[in-house]
């Protein structure tokens, strides 16, 4: 009996020792999978960085709960472009769950209202199209198609622009192109035989037409038709300063709309040559560092910055550029010279090999409540932060572009 009772507490030992071998080579495994490889690329780098930090996508930005949001919007695209480069399922998943939360299965938008008329609630919206396409779930499809709604009866300037949004009558901003237009070019590609393509290239036309600065080429951030608004010039309708991001927005929405654009469309043509027109001005004010600042034109004056999320922006829609045949190959060249100041400048690593991304404008706008005057003074005081959104998605995005 007692010969039984040692073998017993033998065998318990044993068994304990084993467990605690196997728990302690788990743990291991675990912190060891928790570090992010440096032989990675950028991009992968970037994106596991974000979802370490936040394994729920609608957390980035430090969200309490769930929304539908044009920055997320922006994040969970840059994910998909780098599932089609990888086959993760992981970042195709990270994409599909945070579809799932912010969309129920009867296709309404967490607080979503098409009355709002904000061209900022679209931009979410193309991530719709490869959730429809890989899960055939019609919550997407119904999603995609009350968007498009929101699109048909949008108000508009009176020359055809769409209104930032309804609680900024009249006025045409450049981020607005970004938000609206790819969308809006896709769905009437794959649905409607590219029949509003003529009314996409119109968005563009406008903004040109009427925020265009013929003394350096950029773009001013605003323009408000009324002529009514404190910031707006009184004989031209432009907010009075160049936001390095905006004019982002503005690049990234024409090289992104081109791949709907039909090499025979008769807009075509003239969409890439606003994309030279904006590339040559840019170019000019690059940074020797690589890098552009948060006031485009204003250099080392006090208070600028070289910023991050602009600085992406441009690295990326130079790239694309390059890489579809719109821009000359040497802006591949400014491009690689942007991304080396983002990693060299902006990046840094904890020893875990996470990433941050600094010197990113958290948001910046025109009117409202407090009121956003458009002065220099205005953009170079609003929050600078680490890892907003902004920076994120962006940073795939250019990182994709250049295979890094």
């Amino acid at each position: 009996m007692k010969k039984n009772r040692n073998y017993i507490a033998s065998i318990m030992l044993m068994s304990l020792i084993v467990f605690s071998v196997l728990k302690s080579t788990a743990q291991g495994s675990s912190e060891k999978n928790n570090i992010i490889s440096k032989d990675l690329k950028w991009s992968e780098r970037m994106a596991l960085s974000i979802m370490k930090r936040d394994p729920k996508a609608w957390q980035i930005d430090n969200n309490e709960k769930p929304k539908w949001d044009y920055k997320l919007g922006l994040v969970t695209m840059s994910f998909q472009e780098l599932y089609k480069k990888t086959k993760n399922p992981v970042y195709a998943n990270y994409v599909k769950e945070y579809g799932e939360t912010v969309i129920n299965s009867s296709g309404e938008i967490m607080n979503y209202k098409l009355e709002d008329y904000n061209i900022d609630y679209v931009n979410a919206g193309k991530i719709l199209f490869d959730l429809y396409k890989t899960t055939k779930d019609n919550r997407y499809l119904i999603a995609m198609q009350t968007l498009r709604k929101q699109l048909e009866t949008h108000p508009r300037t009176n020359s055809g622009g769409f209104w930032h949004k309804k609680i900024y009558p009249y006025q045409m901003w450049l981020d607005g192109l970004y938000m609206g237009t790819p969308f809006y070019a896709r769905y009437t590609v794959e649905f409607d035989k590219g029949k509003d393509l003529d009314d996409v290239a119109r968005q563009f036309e406008q903004i040109h037409l009427h925020t265009i600065d013929p003394k350096t080429g950029l773009l001013f951030h605003a323009w408000d038709e009324s002529k009514q608004m404190p910031w707006a010039n009184k004989e031209t309708g432009t907010s009075p300063n160049f936001w390095s991001r905006s004019i982002g927005w503005y690049m990234m929405a024409l090289v992104d709309v081109l791949d709907y654009m039909p090499k025979d469309h008769p807009k075509r043509k003239e969409l890439i040559q606003y994309l030279n027109e904006i590339s040559t001005a840019v170019a000019k004010y690059q940074d020797p560092s690589g890098l552009w600042f948060q006031v485009t034109d204003s250099g080392t004056k006090a208070g600028n910055y070289l910023e991050a999320s602009g600085s992406e922006m441009f690295v990326y829609a130079f790239a694309k550029g390059v890489k579809k045949g719109y821009l000359p190959k040497g802006y591949k060249q400014l491009a690689e010279k942007g991304f080396d100041g983002i990693i060299n400048k902006l990046v840094t690593v904890d020893p875990d090999g996470e990433i941050h991304i600094t010197q990113v404008c958290a948001s910046a706008g025109l009117g409202g409540n407090p009121y956003r005057d458009g002065s220099y003074d205005y953009y170079i005081k609003e929050k600078i932060k680490t890892d907003n959104s902004h920076g994120l998605g962006p940073f795939i995005l250019a990182a994709l572009e250049l295979e890094k």
